[in-house]
Formats: structure tokens, sequence, C-alpha cells
């Protein structure tokens, strides 16, 4: 799996994430694969950096389907608008990407399949398999590495000066402790736009 971080703090937000790939109990490190897990998108809003986690299908997926999409329709600026933007998305991931929506029997909803965060101008959010969205205050992760992280965010954030120094000691945790994730990593930094 992965660990992905968000944080906010100090007029910042910054995501991060580790570079290994799994299959199984193979490990393919950035040494022998260019492998990202945040990807950048250009809205009428400014850039966004996505990060996932998931099957490594998704990656490919997601980042093509975004690019794709028409620039006045790709709005990740608040919780509606990262809703509305991937209620969009749902069907055209279905019907060009093939994505199976399927989880469970009882599933309320169809499957995106895949867990999202989202760090921007405007603060960051998470995106989970049935569209559902939050808007985080101060911090959170998704992955296998993501309780590590989680407990190392917390124990800095009130001392720490910034979102990046936060960002770096839970991605530092994750790849330490959970098998799944490892260096290098990748981190992005966006100041907060001022709201008026």
């Amino acid at each position: 799996m992965t660990t992905v971080v968000v944080v906010r703090k100090a007029g910042q937000v910054a995501i991060a994430a580790d570079t290994l790939v799994t299959f199984g109990d193979t490990r393919l490190a950035h040494r022998f694969e260019d492998n990202s897990k945040i990807f950048q998108v250009e809205t009428d809003g400014g850039t966004s950096y996505i990060g996932m986690a998931g099957t490594v299908a998704h990656f490919p997926v997601l980042r093509k389907a975004m690019g794709s999409m028409p620039r006045e329709l790709l709005k990740l600026a608040s919780k509606d608008e990262v809703f509305d933007t991937f209620t969009k998305l749902h069907p055209y991931l279905k019907e060009n990407f093939f994505l199976q929506t399927k989880e469970e029997d009882s599933d309320p909803y169809e499957s995106s399949q895949f867990s999202v965060v989202i760090a921007n101008s405007t603060g960051i959010y998470g995106l989970y398999s049935y569209r559902e969205v939050f808007e985080f205050k101060e911090f959170w992760g998704i992955g296998s590495g993501r309780s590590f992280a989680l407990g190392a965010m917390h124990a800095v954030y009130g001392k720490a000066k910034s979102a990046r120094e936060i960002a770096e000691a839970g991605i530092v945790a994750g790849c330490e402790f959970d098998r799944n994730s490892a260096g290098p990593s990748d981190l992005y930094t966006v100041k907060i736009k001022e709201s008026k």
C-alpha cells in the first residue's frame, strides 16, 4: 500500500507520499521504477496536488481521467466542489476505464474503489470510495502507513513551525514502521489563499 499525508498549518498546506510499489510480497523501490503517488492538476482555482492510496492501477487512471476533464468542470476548492467533481468523474471512470464499482452486496452506493487526499490553496481534503468528502483542519493520512503517520504528526503538530515539517514527520514514521512504505518521499507545499 502506501503512506500519504496532508497537513495545514501556518498559512501553508503540504502533501507528501512515499514512493514504494508493492506486488504481494515483492517490493519495487524508487530505484527501479519512477513511481509517484502524487500528481498535479491545474484548475481555474490554481494548482491542486492529488495523492492516492490503493491498487497501482488507480494512479494512471485517475491522473488521465482528471487530465482529460474540461478545466471548468475540474473544481477542487471546497468540499462541495470536490464532491461534484468526483461525482461527475465516476461515470467517466466506469465507461472509459472499466472501473469495477462493486465491493460488497450491501454497498449503499457504487464504489470508486480509491482513497484520495487533495492539497491546494483552499485547504486539505479527503475523498473515499463512496465519494464521501472531508475537509481536514490540521492533518490526515491514508494508506497502510497512516496510523504511524497520524501518530507522528499528532506528536509534532503543536511545536512544529510549518506544514512541511509535520508532513515530513508523518512520512518518516510511515516509512520506518509500515512494511509497504519506503522512501524517498515526494513532498509539495502550497500557500493558503487568504479568504476575503
